[in-house]
């Protein structure tokens, strides 16, 4: 089939990369975001989705609105099959999901309908799953609310950050698309109305909401810092000092709910349960660093609280 691909960020990498090797199928372009800043150093760039088509030399259209009659009538004349799209990152208005034969075809990483949105995988982290995967539907203009065609489950280990979880799921993610594609091709796909029960949302997540809230438990600020790590990062403050914070680990220690302690052993920030002892920080404008040998830098005293 001919194939026109939707994606910008790392996780849809994979799902590119096999249909470009699929002999069944001809990637004939590629839709991504248009090139932005990105990095500490904040400098324009292409998106790795665009970045991998360059490399294939693979046509790239980067609209600043899908809604541009000059999109509409550039995708209209790639004549597509069909267009799988995979964190795209921008709403698709319906003349141009009219445009292909057999839709688009979103991946998404979740077990649909449940966490429908932007941010699926830190959603199913943060709540405490046990298992979640990802689900290829036929996009509607409704939000993830389409038939589903595929699925594909993945376990959640209970030291899974964000960037862990999902760089499986793109990978798994990859091999349901293209299966997706080629039943499609096969006149055996059959589309499976999403049940009224079970739906979830997961919103996109802020630096605001990121925020660690020291009198949930000690298990619940481990779910939600791993659930923001590597992007945007869970953070704090203690003192004066604003603190990105990597995962922790949840403890046997009693202390106050925010109040910092430091042993020997670690660094220790009380909950509304036990304390959690903080593995890696990163300061504001520095690189990042064990928690012990920050607070030993910092000279914590005994009073320290993180807010």
């Amino acid at each position: 089939m001919r194939v026109v691909f939707a994606g910008t960020p790392d996780p849809a990498v994979p799902s590119l990369a096999r249909l470009i090797s699929s002999d069944r199928h001809d990637v004939v372009a590629v839709i991504t975001r248009p090139d932005a800043a990105a990095g500490r150093g904040r400098k324009i760039g292409r998106s790795p989705v665009g970045l991998l088509a360059d490399e294939h030399g693979i046509p790239v259209l980067t609209p600043q609105r899908p809604s541009e009659p000059e999109f509409l009538d550039a995708l209209t004349a790639l004549e597509p099959d069909v267009c799988p799209v995979v964190a795209y990152g921008a709403l698709l208005p319906r003349p141009v999901l009219n445009v292909p034969k057999f839709g688009w075809i979103n991946l998404h990483f979740s077990l649909l309908p449940a966490w429908r949105g932007a941010a699926p995988v830190q959603a199913a982290i943060s709540a405490g799953d046990d298992v979640t995967g990802a689900s290829t539907f036929l996009l509607e203009e409704g939000m993830d609310t389409g038939p589903v065609l595929g699925v594909v489950t993945e376990t959640i280990g209970s030291t899974d950050s964000a960037g862990d979880l999902l760089g499986r799921l793109a990978l798994s993610g990859a091999v349901l698309l293209e299966a997706t594609l080629d039943a499609i091709e096969a006149g055996e796909a059959s589309a499976v109305p999403q049940p009224v029960d079970g739906v979830s949302y997961a919103p996109k997540i802020t630096v605001d909401s990121a925020r660690i809230d020291w009198t949930s438990s000690a298990a619940s600020i481990d779910r939600h810092v791993r659930a923001v790590t590597p992007s945007p990062g869970a953070w704090t403050t203690i003192g004066d000092v604003r603190l990105k914070v990597a995962p922790v680990t949840v403890s046997d220690v009693d202390l106050e709910a925010g109040h910092v302690l430091v042993r020997k052993d670690g660094v220790f920030v009380g909950t509304a349960t036990t304390a959690v002892a903080l593995g890696d920080v990163q300061p504001q404008g520095k690189k990042l660093m064990k928690a012990l040998d920050w607070a030993r830098g910092a000279r914590l005293t005994e009073t320290a609280v993180a807010l």
